[in-house]
């Protein structure tokens, strides 16, 4: 399963502007290998800033269908912020059309995989949609008072402002 939140305006934008994966000028749908890694990839880079209506779209793809994994002890630097090692690895992919699917690793989460769909490819034809279902967010992903444990433990979230209970 693949779980992705593009409408054909962000794959288009991607495809004018590039994304981490591919340079602009190159279309690629860009989704991940499990619902959780999507929505972190959804949150992270909006800076929890989400529209309240949105939709998962997952994607199958048949098990022969073949899939690449990029190697990630071939690219150092590759969760850099100006995207050169992942765009000059990703266009390689579009390039060589070796496969219709590529496995990347997340910058925000890196044990989790993305799944770039290549939708010029011969076989990308043979991935189908199978859902699309309504995303629905926690409130407390949005919620950002600090929070700590009797003893001085403090609990740090992202952006918040670590306190100490005493």
């Amino acid at each position: 399963m693949l779980p992705v939140w593009h409408t054909p305006a962000v794959i288009e934008r991607r495809r004018l502007y590039g994304g981490r994966w591919n340079s602009p000028g190159r279309a690629v749908i860009y989704a991940c290998t499990t619902y959780a890694g999507a929505m972190l990839e959804k949150l992270v880079p909006t800076g929890r800033q989400i529209r309240k209506h949105q939709v998962c779209v997952t994607f199958e793809a048949p098990d022969a269908l073949q899939v690449t994994t990029l190697a990630l002890a071939k690219l150092e630097d590759w969760d850099a912020a100006d995207f050169v090692v992942c765009r000059r690895a990703g266009d390689a992919w579009l390039q060589a059309q070796q496969s219709p699917i590529l496995l990347v690793p997340s910058v925000v989460f890196e044990i989790e995989r993305n799944a770039l769909i290549n939708p010029a490819h011969s076989e990308a034809q043979r991935i189908r949609v199978v859902s699309i279902e309504a995303v629905r967010w926690d409130d407390r992903l949005f919620s950002f008072k600090p929070s700590c444990v009797p003893g001085g433990v403090a609990e740090f979230r992202p952006h918040d402002t670590v306190s100490v209970c005493k």
